[in-house]
Formats: C-alpha cells, structure tokens, sequence
C-alpha cells in the first residue's frame, strides 16, 4: 500500500488493471484501517478517472456473491448518495411504488454513511431480515413483488470497509460503486449521481452493458429527481434536460423534500408517505422518480402518464401491500 499511496501523492492516477488489484487487495484484508482510510482519502482531494472506475467496479463484481434472479425481468432504483442534501428515503419509496404498479424490483441498499438514514436502516427498523439466500429473495419478488439486496451480504470488500466509511462519515468512491454493483445484474436499472461528470461517467461504462437505464442528475446537486431545479436524464440513446412541466408538475424548495434527524424520524416520514399521508410534495416527488423507472419498463409511456400510474399504486395502497408483504416474508 505504500507504493500505492506514493504513487498517488505524486498525483499520478491508477490504471484499470492497477484499480482492480488494490481493490481485490483490500477486500482480502491485505491492508489495515488506516491504509484503507488513506487510500479512500486520496479520493477525497481529486476525481476518480474512468480508469479507475471501471477497474474498481470490476474488482467489486468479481468478488460478489452472485444470486440469480433471471427469471424475472428486475429494475434497480439507486442513488449514490452523497449528494449532502439529507432528503426522505425517496429511491426506496420510489421502489415500492414501482412494485406496486405490478413490476419487479430487485433493489440495492445499503445503511447509510454520509447520510442519516440509508435504505438499510430504513427497513431494518421495521423488522426486515436481510438475506443472500436465492430461494428466499425469489420468493419475495414473486409474493411482494420486490426484494432487497443489503450490499454488504453481497461483497466482501463492501463489509470489510464499512467500520472506516463510518468513522470517515464521508461520501467516498464506493458511493459511487454502490449502484453499479447490484449482484443480481437486473436488466433494468434507474440510477442517480450527483454531478454531471459522474453522469457522464456512468453513461460510459452502461454503454458497455445490456441493461435498459437511465441516469438521473438533478441540476442542483441531487442524485434522483427533485423538483427543485431541472434534471438530466441520460440512456442508451438519449440525453435530455427536462424539469418538473415536463412531468405535469410543479416545482418544489428543498425544504419539501427535506429528511429526518435520525433513522427513526426518517422512518417515520417513509411510514406516512407510504401510508398516503405524506404531504403533496412528498408524493410528487416520490412519484416522479417512479415515473422514470417506468418510462425505462414501458418506453411507449410518457412521463406525465407515467407519474399517474405511480400515484395510483401510491393512493390505492398497492404499494403499502408490497412493503407488508416484504417485511412479513422476510421473517
């Protein structure tokens, strides 16, 4: 590790090759918790390169323990996180929302980090049991409609940096990992980061891909829709800024779309929205973002129809029943 390091104080960069052993390195234990903190800070003061990306993300998907849920045609709704914007738990509402409108979603979570409250924390407080098990994740996908895929169950090195990502409390290039790694493969993914040179990152190496995706950057910093500001949507073949007219909405201030304090206040707020007593924002919001996860199932749609198919699930409780449905199987 320290040829490494002085390597990258000498403000040279690593070569795929090289991203990929160093990453391999770390998830075997090779390197103390200082070594890794330092490592993990070089990429405080600068970028990753796409070099870098694509070799750090191939190391990850190497490592994985795969699960196989190709019987289904999955979608994946992700953020980065890091965004610093501490807003609700809209990607994992968002997927439930999803679930609800009869599609399935294989989703991939972790606590959070630079966050209060990650999607791990949000359905561990009530009750779920994570799981690597096949047979028990296709089970909830065929009941409920969704399961959930807690990132450190999956990949070793996720699990072995957890205790320095905490300490650190900082958003570090596995953030921006986190969504590309899902160990299922689903063959659909929305993804949100939040800048646009991550964006144009991730457009890259999904070029690389057969996955149906599209990447999301609200123009304001948020990795998902928000409604605060225009956002850019990025797939296969397109790429367009649009803002929240174009969903037939109105714009919302951050402070709409603001969290909780902790993961009980955070968990409080997902509970009420999902119950269908969140406020108008709220649902908008969560509706958007399940809008463009639609639009990638069902391309023929248009968005402002898109968002109504996400409020019915909301409003008829069919995504409350996929949320029940979840914890209880998960028992």
């Amino acid at each position: 590790m320290k040829e490494i390091l002085n390597h990258l104080f000498d403000y040279k960069t690593l070569s795929q090759s090289e991203a990929q052993e160093v990453l391999k390195k770390i998830a075997s234990g090779k390197y103390n918790d200082t070594q890794i903190a330092v490592f993990l800070a070089v990429f405080q003061m600068r970028a990753i390169t796409l070099e870098e990306l694509i070799g750090f993300r191939q190391a990850l998907k190497d490592l994985a323990i795969k699960v196989n849920l190709s019987d289904f045609e999955t979608i994946d709704l992700c953020g980065t996180g890091g965004d610093g914007k501490n807003t609700f738990n809209i990607s994992t509402l968002t997927s439930f929302v999803v679930a609800g409108t009869g599609a399935k979603v294989a989703k991939h979570g972790n606590y959070g980090v630079s966050s209060t409250c990650g999607s791990s924390n949000v359905l561990e407080h009530f009750g779920y049991k994570f799981s690597n098990n096949e047979g028990q994740l296709k089970k909830e996908l065929e009941q409920a409609g969704i399961c959930f895929l807690h990132a450190p169950l999956f990949n070793p090195a996720m699990k072995l940096v957890a205790p320095v990502r905490k300490q650190l409390g900082l958003k570090t290039f596995f953030n921006i990992l986190g969504p590309m790694i899902n160990p299922s493969s689903p063959q659909n993914q929305l993804v949100g980061v939040y800048n646009l040179e991550l964006a144009r990152m991730y457009g890259y190496v999904y070029q690389t891909t057969n996955t149906s995706y599209t990447i999301l950057h609200n123009l304001d910093g948020y990795d998902e829709i928000s409604l605060t500001a225009p956002f850019k949507m990025i797939s296969r073949n397109r790429e367009e800024i649009l803002d929240a007219r174009d969903l037939g909405l109105q714009n919302l201030l951050p402070e709409d779309i603001k969290g909780g304090k902790d993961v009980h206040e955070s968990s409080e707020i997902f509970q009420s929205i999902l119950r269908g007593n969140g406020s108008e924002a709220q649902e908008n919001v969560v509706c958007a973002n399940a809008a463009a996860a639609l639009k990638i199932l069902h391309p023929d749609k248009n968005l402002i129809d898109s968002v109504e198919t996400a409020r019915e699930s909301l409003r008829s409780g069919k995504a409350l029943n996929c949320f029940v449905k979840l914890i209880d199987l998960s028992k």
